[in-house]
């Protein structure tokens, strides 16, 4: 009996995830997240990837155009792990239900959700030179690239631990 109980909260454990599902595509650590970040899926809704895989040519003032084939290989990885499309995942829940449906945001940090955990930072914890902008998730969160983003993993340079 220990044992079913157990399998069960492991599975209900499983299918509800605090954080965003990791990323977990080859070609999008190459070809994306060895400019920036590798921003995980679930930080976005798909019609977000959508649009901003439409217009790589201007990529926040790069391009980052890449061949036809591999934009549609990472589009269909983007759109299937998107935060709609990860329901299982707590956070990507909230993201998608904080984003209005006449709303495609191309930055993870336009979401309501993302706005409104960051509502307490002040502008001198981001605009210091360890951390630099706002989208520079790692300058902070010490396990976002595990898709983990909960607060006792925080840690602001030059002002400590993050507390409630």
């Amino acid at each position: 009996m220990k044992k079913i109980v157990s399998l069960i909260v492991l599975i209900v454990g499983i299918s509800y995830a605090s954080g965003v599902k990791p990323v977990d595509n080859q070609l999008y650590k190459d070809e994306c997240a060895s400019c920036h970040f590798g921003f995980q899926p679930g930080l976005l809704p798909a019609r977000s990837w959508v649009k901003l895989m439409g217009d790589l040519e201007n990529h926040f003032k790069d391009d980052a155009s890449l061949d036809k084939k591999d934009v549609e290989t990472l589009t269909q990885y983007l759109v299937k792990n998107s935060s709609d499309n990860s329901r299982n995942y707590k956070r990507s829940r909230k993201i998608t239900d904080s984003i209005p449906r006449s709303s495609t945001p191309v930055r993870v940090s336009q979401t309501p959700y993302f706005k409104k955990e960051h509502r307490e930072l002040r502008e001198t914890m981001i605009s210091q030179k360890e951390v630099k902008s706002i989208a520079n998730c790692t300058a902070c969160h010490t396990t976002a690239s595990k898709g983990v983003y909960k607060e006792r993993y925080i840690n602001i340079p030059n002002y400590g631990k993050w507390d409630d």
